[in-house]
């Protein structure tokens, strides 16, 4: 009993450690953060090469970074690396055709919110609202997927039960996010970021040697499980058509994500956001590597865990081969990894309701800081009833619902023609799609709904603009040549 409580206090000490930094960060900003929408939100548009670089990896690295990559890895294999590691990095395509060019535009314009450009662009308060509201609708259940991390993490990592860990993460994430704004949250980004690299490295080596070296495992797993290491997969689901449609699933949906999007228009001038293009790739290919091959070495080790319970891979595994203080340091690099992104979420999704739906003119951003209490605490009660798996909730609600609004953002930026009916047109048509499908009125075979989706919307957006004519409510010009390409 002395031993089982001194194991939980050491436990419990570096995760309050670790908490209490990132309060202690948000307390350094507080005042800067206090004047008003601009700093709270956007940090002033001042972000550097390094802070961008890591608040955009940082963010979009989540929990599923960890415990759906490595689950993923045990239930399929190292068919799931390369749709990840490759297509993740390759949506550094999306940052500059998006990106650079929403950058340029809210530096003249004073953008603050993803539907601040729509607005400007289609001369539309109904399109914007829309495009406002499917933002979020689609982020809210995945600030859920960070909360139900964060209950699992502390349930293993130092037994407190599932609710009352989530809770605990959630009130730290909440109150250095209401302290410190967009700079308490670039900041712990570039610290979360290090440690998330940092760590899983650390976890994937040791876990490899303990298990007997990374060669002579996989030597054992070709023996034994030989589709673990094969294109198709464990399951044999890893079909070409699969493999494409998640490519073209992160190209479109990622960059839609809102608090990538207001990053874009935070960076302080292009070539900050031309180095996290560049380099995203690289840190992409290497982190998920580790993860995945992780889950795959788990199935090694435990070969019989339901799917519903390969989430859970990682932990067990730092459990099983790395002391108390050791696998507690380790796992607070997952709990990193959440942080970076619900963080983001929070403060995007609350520039969202009281910029697009509010009108304020009082000084300060008192609205804004309760606004992030209640969304933290509409995210806690839809992690209330845990999905069975990170990846199949995700799939199924927040990528496909935001890779809708993606023809309407680029065709604004690269088409002149493009108009408000088209875009409320399209949108419209793919969010009746993408619930058709989540609820199994449509399926499709040999590939993920995201195409039939996609193509659908691509098609009513252009044919709608090209059958209505906007008139001089259509700003066209608003991109500035260097966005808009003539018809």
């Amino acid at each position: 009993m002395w031993q089982k409580g001194c194991t939980m206090a050491v436990r419990l000490g570096i995760l309050m450690v670790y908490l209490l930094i990132t309060l202690i960060i948000g307390l350094m900003f507080r005042k800067k953060a206090m004047t008003n929408r601009v700093e709270f939100f956007m940090a002033g548009r001042k972000l550097s090469k390094i802070l961008l670089f890591f608040t955009l990896a940082a963010t979009n690295f989540s929990a599923f970074t960890i415990f759906g990559l490595s689950g993923a890895g045990y239930r399929i294999g190292y068919a799931f690396y390369p749709v990840m590691g490759f297509g993740t990095g390759f949506m550094a395509l999306s940052f500059y055709l998006i990106g650079s060019k929403v950058l340029i535009l809210s530096k003249k314009r004073n953008y603050i919110t993803p539907s601040d450009y729509i607005a400007d662009r289609y001369n539309s308060p109904l399109l914007k609202k829309l495009f406002s509201l499917i933002m979020l609708l689609f982020t809210l259940p995945y600030i859920a997927i960070q909360t139900v991390a964060s209950g699992k993490s502390l349930n293993s990592l130092i037994g407190l039960p599932y609710l009352t860990g989530a809770m605990l993460i959630s009130g730290f994430i909440i109150l250095y996010v209401v302290l410190g704004g967009m700079r308490s949250i670039v900041w712990t980004d570039l610290i979360q970021g290090l440690m998330l690299v940092l760590f899983t490295l650390a976890a994937f080596l040791i876990i490899s040697g303990k298990i007997g070296g990374f060669a002579a495992v996989h030597r054992q797993i070709s023996s034994r499980q030989p589709s673990l290491l094969s294109r198709p997969g464990l399951d044999g689901s890893m079909t070409i058509g699969v493999w494409i449609s998640y490519l073209v699933l992160w190209f479109f949906a990622d960059p839609m994500f809102p608090q990538l999007f207001q990053r874009f228009m935070a960076a302080r001038d292009e070539k900050a956001l031309n180095a996290s293009i560049v380099f995203y790739p690289i840190i992409t290919t290497f982190l998920f590597f580790l993860t995945v091959s992780i889950g795959v070495m788990g199935r090694f080790v435990f070969p019989d865990l339901p799917a519903s319970q390969s989430d859970t891979i990682f932990p067990l595994l730092l459990q099983k081969y790395t002391g108390v203080f050791l696998s507690t340091l380790l796992l607070t690099g997952s709990i990193a990894a959440l942080m970076s992104t619900m963080d983001s979420q929070l403060l995007t999704l609350t520039s969202i309701v009281t910029v697009d739906f509010m009108k304020s003119k009082k000084p300060g951003v008192f609205k804004e800081k309760l606004t992030i209490v209640v969304i933290g605490i509409l995210g806690f009660l839809l992690a209330v009833k845990p999905p069975q798996t990170i990846l199949g909730f995700i799939n199924k609600t927040t990528f496909n619902g935001l890779s809708v609004l993606a023809p309407t953002v680029i065709g604004g930026l690269y088409w002149k023609r493009a108009n408000r009916y088209g875009a409320i047109a399209s949108i419209l048509t793919g969010q009746a799609l993408v619930i058709c499908f989540s609820f199994g009125w449509l399926q499709v075979s040999g590939m993920l709904p995201v195409i039939p989706i996609l193509l659908a919307t691509i098609g009513v957006f252009i044919a709608v603009s090209l059958l209505t004519h906007s008139g001089g409510e259509n700003r066209g010009d608003c991109a500035i040549p260097v966005c808009s390409l003539p018809v």
